[in-house]
């Protein structure tokens, strides 16, 4: 006791309970204040601990056996031994009870777990107008739960590890055994097991730890905190990553057309969803090329615009004293700077800076000549296409694209745009994640798996899994037989 309370610096958190049984045997008991169930404690330990009328000589008479018959007396059904005092010192660290026995050299471990989780909520940033309403919360057990909820099924298996040398976080791979590929989930026990670090505080630092490639703007391992998204891909032989204190969840392997697939898109008809994914894959490439083909457009193809409408840019732009590439950097720029304080400002204020942003500064800056209003409405249209993509890592990406396309179109025009998405595509084609192409099956083409990517056809349809992903069992229906 005197060890544990040294090591902790006599922390004001660390209670520590001295008591005696009726038989006069001489107990502690030590737990963190704020992880523990206080109540629990009392009811499940201390009353029947003191009401234990066996004595000491009992104790030193029998040893072991009498700690067995302690253990039997305890109701808590979370109960274990520990002779190992770094083993004690995380167990207490984390929410559990210790029982310390004068004259035992073994202490118990009870499961009191009562630590203040928040309670499961609405998504915030993949929110749908059809489909489930509950969330991923920070707490790791919570999270594992809901996928059970939905994944009834005994191979649905679960293994857990401690990363960090100092925070000892708890992270899980989940995976249906008789679907996930051994290699896959070989690969990403591997890539976690490499992982030495002193903490991991969010599902953040495992993903740059584990990516295929860092010298890239595209992520290649899918999050999210929906717990229907995540059992979807499970059922498609994918291998969830799950870390303690965060409520993303990791997906891997990941694919290019996974990022414009939302959950609603499997809750819906066919029809509705096909149209809608038509329409993220044209708000994609509004958002990546719409100011490069204005700068292009006004600065070297002038011969490619209408008469009427290359009147009406001529007369907007006369007085702007910047050529469109600046022009365009500056309406860019000053947008991601609302953007980003929009996400950080209270949210008491963060409306008004957006309606501040769109109405008073924009007007203002045409009003004083030095954009023109034809470039307001590409910057206001580039940024709502963005808006579209479900998945906020991808439209990040396009965002960094986006100034890179913006300068060569300044360069060298429409030449300058096509070299640009040439190398985009190559690069694109020359990624994967843990073993998969990144752009399957578009590259290589693999035709069943069109049947979800720019449209999708409806579920009676989708008899087999991905086949860009290795699964053992590609069969998604059979037949049921005949009773």
């Amino acid at each position: 006791m005197q060890m544990i309370l040294d090591l902790l610096g006599h922390s004001q958190d660390l209670i520590v309970k001295r008591f005696a049984s009726t038989g006069g045997c001489r107990m502690c008991l030590l737990y963190i204040e704020g992880l523990t169930d206080k109540q629990f404690i009392h009811d499940a330990v201390l009353e029947p601990l003191i009401k234990l009328d066996r004595g000491r000589e009992t104790l030193e008479r029998e040893g072991p056996e009498y700690l067995r018959d302690l253990v039997g007396a305890l109701t808590a059904g979370d109960v274990e031994e520990l002779d190992e005092l770094h083993s004690l010192l995380f167990h207490l660290l984390s929410g559990n009870a210790i029982l310390l026995l004068d004259g035992i050299g073994v202490g118990l471990r009870v499961g009191a777990d009562g630590s203040k989780a928040r309670a499961v909520g609405e998504p915030t940033s993949q929110a749908v107008v059809r489909g489930p309403m509950d969330a991923f919360t920070e707490q790791i057990r919570t999270n594992t739960a809901l996928i059970r909820r939905r994944i009834k099924d005994p191979g649905l298996w679960l293994e857990s590890r401690q990363i960090g040398t100092i925070t000892k976080t708890d992270v899980s791979i989940m995976y249906m055994k008789q679907l996930a590929d051994d290699n896959v989930v070989q690969e990403v026990r591997r890539r976690l097991d490499r992982i030495c670090i002193d903490g991991i505080l969010e599902s953040g630092y495992i993903e740059e730890f584990i990516q295929d490639k860092t010298l890239t703007p595209f992520q290649t391992v899918y999050n999210s905190e929906r717990p229907d998204t995540i059992a979807a891909g499970l059922l498609e032989g994918r291998v969830a990553i799950l870390v303690d204190g965060t409520p993303f969840v990791l997906l891997v392997p990941a694919l290019f057309v996974q990022y414009f697939q939302a959950a609603e898109d499997y809750y819906q008809r066919a029809d509705i969803s096909t149209l809608l994914r038509i329409i993220r894959f044209l708000a994609f490439f509004i958002a990546l090329l719409a100011p490069s083909f204005y700068i292009a457009v006004t600065t070297y193809h002038q011969e490619m615009i209408p008469t009427s409408l290359l009147i009406s840019l001529a007369a907007q732009r006369e007085g702007v004293p910047f050529p469109a590439l600046i022009e365009a950097l500056i309406m860019e720029i000053t947008y991601e700077i609302l953007r980003e304080a929009g996400v950080r400002m209270p949210r008491t204020v963060g409306q008004a800076v957006s309606i501040v942003g769109t109405l008073v500064i924009g007007q203002a800056a045409v009003e004083a000549g030095i954009v023109s209003a034809v470039m307001v409405i590409i910057v206001s249209i580039t940024a709502i296409s963005s808006y579209v993509i479900p998945s906020s890592g991808m439209s990040i990406s396009v965002r960094m694209i986006r100034f890179v396309l913006m300068g060569l179109a300044a360069s060298i025009g429409f030449y300058g745009i096509l070299v640009g998405l040439i190398i985009l595509v190559l690069h694109l084609s020359s990624l994967s994640s843990f073993g998969v192409p990144y752009m399957s099956p578009f590259g290589p083409y693999v035709r069943e798996d069109l049947k979800d990517t720019l449209f999708r056809v409806p579920w009676p349809s989708m008899i087999r899994r991905p086949k860009s992903i290795e699964t053992k069992d590609v069969i998604r229906q059979k037949k049921r037989s005949k009773q």
